[in-house]
């Protein structure tokens, strides 16, 4: 790339469209995805709280767990307030650094969760498989290993794309038919070839998808074995109650992304891919909590005693 160019990419602008085809409804969208948004914040951090408060919630899986809120409430953090203030705002611009600090940001948060998902299935793989090794062989240092190599590889695979997203050529100013800085909208406005960051993207994802899915996979293949020589009908529904909140989480997460990678590259798709985007980045943050906390008995319990304590205190 030639001096005068990276000066022109560097100093670049970038308008984000997102939801400007439907004028009329940018302000009830605004206060859809405001409350979805406030819920969101208000449910991680007081599942994060309710985990920290508890200490029959000091267990491998709630310590994870507490990790899945942190990464839910940063990556819709990084994405919604810019949401919100372009539907309400004429400037809809971002900056070339701003765009790449807020894609960087995002992948690494949703690399991590992909991650953390495959991390708790394979804690329940343990719990229920393997229930007299379980408190020696998920020790507090494996956890936390676990956890950390989440959060470097997320950091490991976004700074890789966002390396190949920097050395692209930008024009001065560039429309995004999107509602974030998302990678291969990006790489669809750059002038300069953008083949290997295109198979980039595409390698990173599918392997971070195959992998996580693989090992979320074979742990429940042995869940499932597991369970049906069980001989009580109370341990079937212990596993089941135990895994359900988590199968169902991994469900919507993995099935949207899926899904996003099924929607054929065309100018109609793009609003599916707008309203899939919005389900990842905004819905599934709000209803993570949901799922854990509704099945969950001790999460209830620790909910009612804080209610309690603040009423008393007043």
């Amino acid at each position: 790339m030639s001096l005068t160019n990276r000066n022109i990419t560097i100093g670049a602008t970038f308008a984000l469209l997102g939801f400007s085809d439907y004028p009329e409804l940018q302000a009830p969208l605004f206060l859809v995805f405001l409350a979805m948004y406030s819920f969101s914040i208000a449910g991680n951090l007081g599942m994060m709280v309710i985990i920290k408060v508890n200490p029959k919630l000091h267990t491998p899986m709630y310590f994870f767990l507490s990790h899945l809120s942190f990464v839910d409430f940063c990556y819709s953090s990084i994405i919604a307030p810019k949401m919100l203030v372009n539907l309400l705002a004429e400037d809809r611009t971002i900056s070339f650094s701003g765009c790449m600090v807020q894609f960087f940001l995002f992948c690494t948060f949703v690399v991590t969760e992909l991650i953390l998902f495959a991390v708790m299935a394979y804690d329940r793989f343990m719990a229920i498989c393997n229930p007299l090794l379980y408190t020696v062989a998920m020790s507090q240092r494996l956890c936390a290993m676990l956890v950390v190599m989440s959060y470097a590889w997320g950091v490991t695979c976004s700074l890789t794309l966002t390396c190949s997203a920097v050395k692209l050529s930008f024009r001065s100013f560039n429309s995004i038919n999107h509602f974030f800085c998302e990678l291969s909208s990006l790489i669809s406005l750059s002038y300069s070839d953008s083949y290997l960051s295109q198979l980039l993207l595409f390698t990173v994802a599918a392997f971070n998808e195959v992998i996580t899915l693989l090992v979320i996979l074979t742990s429940y293949v042995f869940i499932v074995v597991t369970t049906l020589k069980m001989q009580s009908a109370g341990g079937h529904r212990k596993a089941f109650s135990t895994c359900a909140s988590h199968l169902t989480a991994i469900s919507i997460f993995h099935g949207t992304i899926l899904f996003l990678y099924c929607v054929p590259n065309s100018t109609t798709s793009r609003h599916t891919v707008k309203v899939a985007s919005v389900f990842y980045t905004v819905v599934i943050p709000m209803l993570n909590p949901l799922i854990y906390s509704l099945r969950n008995k001790d999460v209830k319990d620790t909910v009612s005693k804080l209610m309690k304590a603040k009423l008393y205190s007043h």
